[in-house]
C-alpha cells in the first residue's frame, strides 16, 4: 500500500503544474487526502472490519468534499484535481494512472444489485462535471469531456463529449484533455442541417426561375 501511496503523490507532481513541492502537496491537496483515507478505509473493508471503513469514508467526505465508497477498487497513480463534489460508488473499479476533475460522478443508474458502477481502464481522464453511470466499461486512454454523460461502454483510445456522450474517433495515446479543442457534435449536426437547408433553398430558387410568366399569370 505504501508504494501505491507514493505513486499517488507522484501523480500530483506530474499532473498539476501548480504543485510546488512535497510539503505543499501533503498539506494542501484535498484529492490526495481523499485517496489516502480511501486506501486505509479500503484495507479495513477487505479485512471485513465493521463500521470503521464507512466512518473513515464519512470523515474523508467531510474534510475534502469527495465521497469514495470504501469498497471501490482504485489503482495506483490516482489523481483527483481540485476534487470538490467527486462521487465514486461502491462497485466502481478504476485502473492505474487515472485522473478525475471536480464534480465527476462514477455512479449507478438505480437500485440494482451486484455490479452497478463503472469500470475505468488505465490512463483515463474524466473532465469536470462528467457523469459515468452504470456497470459500463471505459477502456484504456479514454478521455471524457467536461459535463458529458456517459451511459454506454467506450472502447479504448477514444474521446467522448456531449449528453449523452458521443464517441469522437480520435486516437491519441498521450497528453492531457484539451477542452478548448474538443469538437462539438451538436454544433456539427446543426452545420450539416444548415448546409442542407441552403442547398434546398438554391434548388427552390432554380425551380422558381424556370417557371414561365404565363404559368405565374395563370396562378
Amino acid at each position: 500500500m505504501f508504494r501505491t501511496i507514493k505513486q499517488d503523490i507522484q501523480a500530483v507532481r506530474e499532473r498539476d503544474p501548480a504543485a510546488k513541492g512535497l510539503i505543499e502537496i501533503l498539506l494542501s491537496y484535498a484529492g490526495l487526502h481523499a485517496i489516502l483515507l480511501h486506501r486505509i478505509a479500503h484495507l479495513f473493508w477487505k479485512m471485513k472490519v465493521p463500521v470503521l471503513p464507512r466512518l473513515i469514508s464519512h470523515v474523508a467526505r467531510f474534510l475534502t468534499g469527495i465521497e469514495i465508497h470504501p469498497a471501490a477498487v482504485i489503482g495506483k497513480g490516482f489523481f483527483i484535481d481540485h476534487g470538490m463534489g467527486v462521487v465514486i460508488g461502491e462497485t466502481t473499479e478504476i485502473g492505474a494512472y487515472v485522473t478525475l476533475y471536480q464534480g465527476v460522478t462514477l455512479g449507478g443508474t438505480g437500485n440494482e444489485q451486484g455490479k452497478r458502477h463503472p469500470t475505468l481502464g488505465n490512463h483515463v481522464i474524466v473532465g469536470a462535471g462528467a457523469k459515468i453511470l452504470g456497470a459500463i466499461v471505459v477502456g484504456d486512454h479514454v478521455r471524457i469531456g467536461a459535463n458529458s454523460v456517459v451511459l454506454k461502454s467506450i472502447p479504448a483510445h477514444n474521446t467522448v463529449v456531449g449528453i449523452p456522450g458521443k464517441i469522437i474517433h480520435r486516437k491519441d495515446d498521450e497528453g492531457d484533455l484539451d477542452h478548448t479543442n474538443l469538437p462539438d457534435p451538436i454544433s456539427a449536426r446543426f452545420k450539416i442541417l444548415e448546409l442542407k437547408i441552403m442547398e434546398l433553398g438554391r434548388k427552390l430558387n432554380k425551380t422558381s426561375e424556370h417557371i414561365s410568366p404565363e404559368t405565374k399569370d395563370d396562378d
